[in-house]
């Protein structure tokens, strides 16, 4: 395994992206008191920032109030089968400014799940600050690169 340094830290990012966006699909874990949730979402990177949209009374958005820590992982098919974890911290944003942010950033027509707009009352913007992201090929197993905050 090798660390990214600081200086290979935006061109790591760049590639985590363009990664995961082929996968398209990632599994995201959340804690709750009765153990661990993970469930498929479509997350999207914005430098060294993932973002998600989701709505303030699901599962998943009282989970990441109650502990913000979560795991995601993306599984991309071949043909190197690139693995992708990443751990961090997950904010859930209200505000009009975030939520519009995300709005733009999100790589998808997020009006299918929010019809309302960024300031849908049903909409909320989620900002994941990782503090370790994990990229390697061959599920894992071979050019392991970790970065960490």
């Amino acid at each position: 395994m090798v660390d990214v340094s600081a200086a290979e830290k935006d061109a790591f990012f760049e590639e985590v992206g363009k990664a995961s966006a082929t996968a398209v699909w990632s599994a995201w874990a959340t804690q709750s008191q009765n153990g661990p949730r993970v469930r498929m979402v479509h997350p999207t990177w914005e430098g060294d920032v993932l973002w998600l949209a989701t709505g303030p009374s699901t599962p998943k958005a009282k989970q990441m109030a109650s502990n913000p820590m979560v795991d995601v992982q993306w599984q991309v098919s071949p043909p190197n089968f690139i693995h992708i974890m990443c751990r961090g911290n997950a904010e859930l944003l209200m505000d009009d400014a975030s939520r519009a942010h995300a709005w733009d950033v999100l790589d998808y027509d997020l009006k299918d799940f929010f019809p309302g707009g960024p300031t849908d009352p049903n909409y909320v913007a989620v900002k994941l600050t990782p503090t370790r992201v994990e990229l390697s090929e061959m599920f894992g197993s071979v050019n392991q690169r970790v970065w960490r905050a």
